[in-house]
């Protein structure tokens, strides 16, 4: 790799590849009878150590064997025998499903295996198998389904030797002449794409990709067929339905499309008190709690502003940093936090409900409750998206687009830390790890509960600002 000065510091730290290598041990321990080619910092004598025991006839699993060809170096998950000397080479993934690029990542595997003089008989993918669950402690038999990929990857390995001569004259030539675009965030962003960026014009401000939906996509596709490649240079004639009408109106005026009239009759038929929810949820690879099962959502902390008659605005905070699984200390906050009656809001309102719903089928003595907490939930997403748009949003009603717009006193850049939902389940991370300093999981506490704070006050902010009400300071 050149230019490896361009490259953050932190790559190779991220959560995905801790929990990339947490599976890969999971996968070792269901293995039984490996044997470890170890030498991280020398690759050259993890090279001559698989060749040395599969010369020697081992017919053990090898983790981690290493093979060379063509200057190209790989490291198998798993090589496992089969028959008398052939070998399957096993993948392990912490994804829920096979995706291209796991395929690609196998086909150099076997490329380079075959160039070394292995006799491979076999290409498998092992993932995360989401319909398992956690039940028993340090038991994680099932949580991974192994596929035979060996056909899908046969034309792959057949053309990698095309990759690397590509790879090669990439290599040795000057940094390449190619325009950023989709490739270079598939299937991961890539670190060096502000650099890249860097070099080329600036886009348009409001291209037309961010019109929104199917239909918006087709609009954009025309208007740059048509040679408009901003929306502020949009046709004054063009043919739209409402919605996008809006965001074309708006984007070329720069005047905010704000309809309070149309808004107060959205909301008008929610029952108060009303109660501004808001959860933070993290789903793990590897189960953490027993019960759940990988990738599931659940609830660790949630923000609740009640509208008080008084006029006052008080708000219920839950956060668990324990350790322990906190379901069932979030539904019994949640239910004393909501009460029994009035309107629940929520924005993107499926998350909440769906939140709420996985707390009533795990806790079976307070269903009743949950459940009906869940059919109290209202969306504030899709009143707004049909009441509000200013140009700056960007085709985006995510609040942290729509807030700096119409409140942009309200900021979460003004946060310490966290910032955004997936900084919080980063940090939420961080606080569950022994090794963290006490100190610094008071921090990340602080941290989460403003962050999460701020995003139901945002929802009650934009309900008054966008209904034509005050909003009141200091709450």
């Amino acid at each position: 790799m050149n230019r490896r000065d361009l490259l953050p510091a932190d790559l190779g730290r991220g959560v995905l590849l801790q929990v990339g290598h947490q599976v890969g041990e999971i996968a070792r321990h269901l293995t039984p009878g490996g044997v470890l080619i170890g030498h991280d910092d020398r690759l050259g004598d993890a090279v001559i150590e698989t060749r040395e025991r599969i010369a020697g006839g081992a017919r053990d699993p090898l983790f981690e064997a290493t093979f060379v060809h063509e200057d190209v170096l790989v490291r198998v998950d798993l090589l496992l025998p089969e028959g008398d000397d052939g070998w399957r080479i096993c993948e392990v993934k912490s994804a829920a499903s096979v995706k291209p690029y796991h395929l690609r990542d196998l086909a150099s595997q076997v490329w380079v295996a075959l160039g070394a003089g292995l006799t491979v008989s076999g290409a498998d993918l092992a993932h995360i198998d989401k319909t398992f669950t956690y039940t028993r402690p340090g038991t994680y038999g099932g949580l991974l389904r192994t596929v035979d990929v060996s056909e899908r990857v046969v034309p792959l390995v057949n053309s990698r030797h095309l990759v690397v001569t590509g790879a090669r004259q990439c290599l040795a030539g000057n940094e390449p002449d190619i325009t950023t675009g989709a490739q270079c965030g598939t299937p991961f962003p890539c670190p060096f794409l502000d650099h890249c960026r860097a070099g080329e014009p600036p886009g348009a401000d409001f291209p037309p990709e961010l019109l929104p939906g199917a239909a918006g996509k087709t609009v954009a596709a025309a208007l740059r067929q048509a040679g408009t490649f901003d929306l502020r240079d949009a046709p004054l004639d063009l043919a739209l339905p409402p919605a996008l009408d809006r965001i074309v109106t708006a984007t070329r005026t720069g005047v905010a499309f704000h309809d309070p009239e149309g808004f107060r009759a959205a909301v008008a038929d929610w029952p108060a008190p009303l109660r501004f929810l808001d959860f933070e949820t993290v789903g793990f690879a590897v189960p953490l709690w027993l019960g759940t099962r990988p990738f599931e959502a659940v609830p660790f902390q949630f923000s609740c502003h009640l509208a008080a008659p008084d006029g006052t605005y008080p708000q219920t905070a839950f956060l668990d940093l324990t350790g322990e699984d906190p379901s069932r200390a979030c539904a019994e906050a949640l239910l004393d936090a909501v009460g029994d009656s009035g309107a629940i809001v929520a924005w993107h309102a499926s998350v909440e409900r769906g939140c709420i719903r996985r707390l009533a089928r795990l806790l079976p003595h307070l269903a009743p409750r949950l459940e009906a907490a869940a059919d109290r939930v209202v969306d504030l997403l899709p009143v707004v998206r049909n009441t509000y748009y200013h140009r700056d949003m960007q085709g985006s009603w995510s609040i942290k687009a729509v807030l700096p717009c119409r409140l942009p006193e309200l900021t979460y850049e003004a946060l310490q830390g966290v910032q955004d939902g997936l900084a919080a389940q980063e940090a939420y991370r961080e606080a569950l790890q022994p090794s963290t300093d006490p100190a610094r999981r008071e921090a990340i506490r602080t941290q989460l509960l403003d962050y999460c704070r701020l995003d139901t006050w945002a929802m009650v902010a934009l309900y008054l600002s966008l209904r034509g009400s005050e909003v009141p300071h200091g709450q």
